[in-house]
This record gives structure tokens, sequence and C-alpha cells, in this order.
């Protein structure tokens, strides 16, 4: 099988005993997070592989058409982030060919986390809600739910712990869809959490604090 091309980084003691897949955002590759993976000041008993995918290239119509790496087509910028759903679809499934490999390399879906930035968000949510094995919990940072409309939760990952964090500032994902996404996902019950921070469409400290705090709780050994 084809798989997404990844920057794989590899914490703590061997073996690896859990794996985060964190995705991008817009226009920036797999090698954009890289460098936050020693910010997080895990700990050494906790042994994780951080998976960071290269969205394809593709022409982005909100852009002029530019091609440059992205998870889908974006064609119109208003709130209701008219999008190539099925391009987003595609980039979910080849998110969860990522997770059975995972899974084929030795580590059960439970202690496996989705991340994703912006553009990288809206596929986590995909990917990960609609997986049918359960996961360990997923990440949302500045981003919203672009399948809300038509997304299926499985029963897998009803429970599957989410975290929603975003930027009261940001010009770009305005906070109120982060907002609605959190809303939507707890009117079906599932267990979110919000999280806003005083940044525009970034990452700030105090978050990257927050993230290592909820990756040692939902993979602790």
């Amino acid at each position: 099988m084809n798989y997404l091309p990844c920057v794989e980084i590899e914490t703590g003691v061997q073996p690896v005993s859990a794996s985060v897949i964190w995705l991008h955002g817009l226009g920036a590759d797999g090698h954009d997070f890289a460098p936050l993976v020693p910010e997080l000041n895990l700990p050494d008993a906790l042994a994780i592989r951080f998976i960071f995918p290269h969205a394809p290239a593709r022409s982005v119509t909100v852009n002029g058409g530019y091609v440059m790496p992205a998870w889908y087509d974006i064609l119109e910028m208003n709130l209701e982030r008219k999008i190539d759903e099925q391009q987003l679809l595609v980039s979910a499934a080849a998110i969860q060919a990522l997770i059975e490999r995972e899974v084929a390399r030795g580590i059960r879906t439970e202690r496996i986390v989705l991340a994703g930035f912006s553009q990288g968000g809206a596929v986590v949510y995909q990917a990960g809600l609609s997986f049918a094995k359960p996961l360990a919990g997923l990440l949302i940072m500045s981003s919203y739910c672009a399948t809300q409309a038509s997304l299926q939760i499985a029963d897998a990952n009803h429970a599957t712990p989410i975290v929603i964090q975003h930027g009261s500032e940001d010009g770009v994902v305005p906070e109120v869809l982060g907002q609605r996404a959190y809303r939507f996902l707890s009117d079906r019950g599932c267990p979110v959490s919000y999280e806003s921070y005083v940044m525009e469409h970034s990452l700030c400290a105090p978050q990257i604090l927050s993230i290592s705090r909820w990756l040692q709780t939902w993979l602790a050994p």
C-alpha cells in the first residue's frame, strides 16, 4: 500500500508503546510541528512515535489556484468554509491507513492519538470519529469540523476524549468555528473539552503545556 510520506520522531525509552499522528495546516508540511516534540518535555517512561505526515500538493481555490500542500481544496473562506469534501474524505482515509500501519507495527489503537492543526484538524475530526476501532484521544487545534453535516460518529469512538484548542484572536479560522464544533460534539454526548488562548492562528506556550499534560494522561504507561 502507498502511505503518505511522513516525518517520524521517537521519544522515551524504547520500545515504542504509543503513537501520535499529527497533521499540519494548509501550506505547511510534516516538518512544521516536528520541532515541538522536545518542547513537550515528556517523561522518558513514555515511549511515543510521533508521525507527521505530508499532505499532497494540490491547487487551492481561495489562494488563486496556487499549488501547495493541502489536505483538501478550500473553495470559499466564509464562516461556512465551502470545501472539496471528497478530497477531505480521501485524506481522512489516508490517515486511517496510517493508524492501521501503526497497528501492524505493534501499537494498539487505544494507544494512538490523532492531532491536527487548522486544515489538519478538520481531517482529524473525520478520520478519528468515523474510525471503527477505539482511539486514545483527538487533539484539535485552531480548526473546524468541515464534515459536520455528514459525519457519522462510530460507536467505537463515541466515548473517545476530544480536546479543542483555539485562539481568541484567530483571524484565519475564527474562534466561533471551534466553538461550533464543540457544541456539535457536546450535543451528541461526546466527551469534549474546550480551551481558549489569547493568540492568533498559532500555538502558544501555555497551550504546549496543556498538550503535554493531555498526552501524558491519554498515553500513560
